[in-house]
């Protein structure tokens, strides 16, 4: 089997990895957000005192004080989003036969509604749409792709118009593998599993070193991490000379490659114009190099089988929705640990019992034993000095922070846009439901350039649906 090497594969291959490491970013950005609407508030990275760069977490345990406290708002105002989105726009485009069967096969409202809560977290969503072949049968099947493994030039085009390079990275098993890139040939589906089991590793870091590729910062690029077979997968869009053709006779008009200008120098009743088409084109690759497959796009869309949408996309920059209320969310949590911390610290209920007025066959279990009890009596010998138990209570927490925690709950309602109303609560029961109907709807309005840029999304995914 032929090696299927040669510097142009190198060239885009290398392309792949670079576009790949230019989100790096992006994805520990995602991280970061992701680690926040699921209850993870505590782990971003300070200085002790000493200098050293610990965790917040770690900070706090480190300084003597209670573990701090988590109130995870961010999780609830995701849901609060998604449970709006399901409740309003599930039925996107579900009239259309073949989609509404394409819809049912690949339980799509499930799909989208976890797609949204990514688009919330990351602010991007990503899909794609293939033709799958099984045995004797096809069918359309539609799955999310994780970002930890796509890739693509980045955009500054909100419509991603200006993409020329899209990929995935798979883990495959060994028959899932063959059965992508052998096209029912036993001869190639050998040479596969071959090179999957040949020193892949070693031949691994030969590759990267020869196209210069960094594999300490790249390891989750060229590396399974699931002992599976690591297969990369790139779309580039490509473009070559092509001759338009119209059939004067005929009347019809038809593109031809260029090379069959010489062919049609011999039929007079057809006129030519040079031009230039461009055409998607993918590839295979194992991730020490060799082309494992490669064709044009199959499908009648002419384009690759991605679909993505990144918000809001300004000078090519993603903005979250969690991002914008990561800062109210941080700060509530230090002002509830704050207030934790002044109430444990409080001397609530202390009694002060001079040692010189103990009861003679009194010990110090025995006065704790009275104090505690009811109805109990303690006496007590002022002995020399005019000493006397005295039991201190005091109230230090009210420093403003029940103040401040409700500032930071309104603004994480005014910054979010997902107000009470929105989420079932501050209901004035004297009203009539129409006009809490209205005031959901209001709150909504903050929301609905979210829910418009996802179905802007989900249309682009049909129309892809559509034209397979």
């Amino acid at each position: 089997m032929q090696n299927y090497k040669n510097n142009d594969n190198d060239a885009v291959l290398l392309a792949a990895y670079q576009a790949w490491s230019a989100a790096h970013a992006l994805r520990n950005s995602r991280l970061r957000n992701k680690r926040f609407t699921y209850g993870d508030q505590w782990a971003d990275a300070t200085r002790d005192a000493q200098g050293r760069t610990v965790t917040e977490w770690q900070r706090y345990c480190a300084d003597g004080r209670n573990a701090p406290i988590t109130n995870n708002v961010l999780r609830q105002m995701v849901k609060t989003i998604v449970g709006r989105f399901r409740s309003e726009h599930i039925s996107h485009h579900a009239d259309e036969p073949h989609l509404a069967k394409v819809r049912q096969e690949n339980l799509l409202d499930e799909l989208d509604s976890r797609t949204l809560e990514e688009f919330l977290i990351s602010g991007c969503c990503v899909q794609r749409v293939d033709l799958k072949h099984d045995l004797c049968d096809k069918h359309v099947e539609v799955r999310q792709v994780n970002l930890n493994n796509f890739f693509m030039n980045a955009p500054l085009d909100p419509l991603c118009r200006d993409c020329e390079i899209i990929g995935e990275v798979h883990d495959l098993n060994m028959a899932d593998l063959i059965r992508r890139v052998a096209h029912h040939s036993r001869k190639k589906g050998a040479w596969v599993r071959r090179l999957y089991t040949d020193n892949l590793s070693d031949r691994i870091a030969s590759f990267t070193a020869t196209i210069g590729a960094d594999t300490q910062s790249g390891h989750d690029f060229w590396y399974s991490h699931t002992g599976k077979c690591r297969a990369i997968e790139v779309w580039t869009l490509e473009s070559r000379e092509v001759l338009v053709c119209h059939d004067t006779r005929q009347a019809q008009l038809y593109v031809l490659p260029i090379t069959e200008y010489k062919k049609l120098k011999s039929m007079p009743d057809v006129k030519v114009r040079w031009d230039i088409a461009t055409c998607w084109h993918c590839r295979w690759y194992a991730p020490s190099g060799e082309l494992l497959d490669s064709y044009e796009s199959p499908f009648a869309h002419g384009s690759h089988p991605f679909i993505t949408k990144f918000y809001p996309l300004t000078d090519g920059e993603v903005h979250s929705f969690v991002e914008d209320v990561i800062d109210q969310q941080k700060y509530l949590n230090r002002l509830v640990t704050l207030v934790d911390h002044i109430m444990d610290a409080s001397a609530k209920g202390v009694l002060i019992y001079p040692d010189t007025a103990i009861p003679n066959g009194f010990t110090w279990d025995d006065v704790r034993a009275v104090w505690r009890s009811s109805n109990g009596v303690l006496p007590y010998s002022p002995g020399m000095t005019d000493a006397k138990p005295e039991q201190i209570s005091m109230n230090a927490t009210n420093i403003g922070a029940y103040d401040m925690i409700q500032l930071q709950m309104r603004l994480l309602e005014e910054i979010s846009g997902v107000s009470g109303a929105l989420q079932g609560r501050n209901v004035n029961t004297s009203g009539s439901a129409s006009l809490y109907q209205s005031q959901a709807d209001n709150s909504s309005i903050a929301l609905a350039d979210i829910f418009e840029t996802f179905n802007t999304f989900r249309t682009a995914r049909d129309h892809k649906i559509l034209t397979l």
